[in-house]
């Protein structure tokens, strides 16, 4: 795997960042009417990393053949990515505002044939590591330096899909993919170590022959920026897996730890405080 240069942006702006992904995600929310705050909040400072610090992409050239790839496993969180990609300057941040209106490109969930810079299209959970390792294989055949981050959840963890695609990643030494697990222990349905143990989670992926790295604060800046950054450029011959420990619902009091924030909408007054507690909030 080749390395690639670690753009230069502040702590500070990478906060900042990470606040306008979940402004953004309050805001668009309450123009769809329901969203997924629990889970998009949880992986905001991941997202900011990577966009704005790691990941060589260009806007102005969205198919750009040696570019980074990043898909989307916990794609229902596609309300905290669409944000990134229009800050960016992939597509007009006036789209926004028709989020999920009909006749919008961007949908709950990200569709690569109508949102430029989407590299591929989420629905059922537990597909995108399987496209992720067809991607990095592809890019290694062709001695591009793209590599290929794919971002899963850790309900998504109980999918067969997942595992088959992590045994083929290791057979054909991906060491240009690295696979992120945003732990924010809520799912749908309640806390999913409950729904199906998956742990320990560190053990399995090493069995299967990835390099894991355990964050144990997905919202530490510091820590999130240095350990996606060895993920990503210190190649050693195998695919690396993030083990990112993080909050359902961080910078939101009342959603934080709760499952049930997993998917909701908020009334006027606890719109009002969410917007509050985000905008005085210090997360990172």
């Amino acid at each position: 795997m080749s390395s690639r240069a670690v753009k230069n942006i502040s702590k500070q702006d990478l906060r900042e960042k990470a606040r306008m992904i979940r402004l953004e995600t309050l805001r668009l929310t309450d123009i769809c009417g329901s969203g997924h705050y629990g889970s998009t909040f949880s992986m905001a400072e991941l997202v900011a990393v990577l966009y704005y610090q790691l990941l060589h992409v260009d806007p102005k050239n969205a198919k750009w053949p040696d570019r980074d790839r990043f898909t989307m496993g916990k794609g229902h969180a596609a309300i905290g990515l669409y944000p990134v990609l229009a800050d960016l300057g992939f597509f007009p941040t006036d789209w926004l505002d028709t989020y999920t209106r009909f006749g919008s490109p961007l949908g709950d969930h990200p569709d690569m044939k109508k949102v430029p810079g989407a590299d591929f299209s989420s629905g059922s959970i537990g597909h995108n590591l399987s496209v992720s390792v067809g991607m990095a294989l592809g890019l290694k055949r062709k001695k591009s330096p793209g590599r290929v981050v794919c971002l899963m959840g850790d309900g998504e963890q109980a999918e067969g899909q997942v595992w088959e695609a992590a045994i083929s990643g290791a057979h054909w030494g991906l060491d240009n993919l690295v696979g992120i697990v945003d732990i924010n222990a809520a799912g749908s349905d309640g806390h999913p170590q409950e729904t199906m143990k998956t742990e320990p989670l560190k053990a399995k992926w090493e069995a299967f022959g990835w390099r894991t790295f355990v964050l144990a604060d997905g919202h530490d800046l510091d820590a999130v920026s240095d350990t996606l950054n060895r993920a990503l450029n210190a190649p050693n011959g195998r695919p690396t897996c993030v083990l990112a420990y993080t909050v359902a619902g961080k910078g939101v009091s009342f959603m934080e730890h709760g499952w049930e924030w997993h998917l909701g909408f908020l009334g006027p007054k606890d719109l009002e405080r969410a917007y509050r507690e985000v905008m005085q909030g210090e997360v990172g």
